[in-house]
């Protein structure tokens, strides 16, 4: 288990230092045009989103940089899967925010 979380660490540490962009989140993150987004900010949001979500849920928390408002829209959304999506998306987005800055 110790080795898992080291592993993960050096993986999570290397897409943080990489700057080079890739994946949908990374590329969503770059192409929403905000003062704080740069190449090693969205490559490192892309790492941590490779570790948390899946690819189908690496689609739609991309289209949450695009419109603002569908994030809001998909947290009060009724339903299981809604639900669900939504917790996997905070801890996503929490990770993110302690592992990249």
């Amino acid at each position: 288990m110790r080795r898992f979380l080291v592993f993960g660490t050096c993986i999570t540490l290397a897409a943080c230092g990489s700057g080079r962009v890739s994946g949908e989140v990374g590329q969503a993150c770059l192409a929403a045009n905000r003062s704080a987004a740069s190449p090693v900010l969205c490559s490192c949001i892309q790492g941590v989103a490779n570790e948390s979500l899946s690819g189908a849920d690496q689609r739609r928390a991309a289209s949450f940089f695009a419109e603002p408002d569908l994030a809001q829209s998909t947290r009060q959304a009724d339903g299981r899967a809604s639900e669900a999506f939504w917790d996997r998306y905070t801890a996503f987005a929490d990770r993110a925010r302690s592992s990249c800055g």
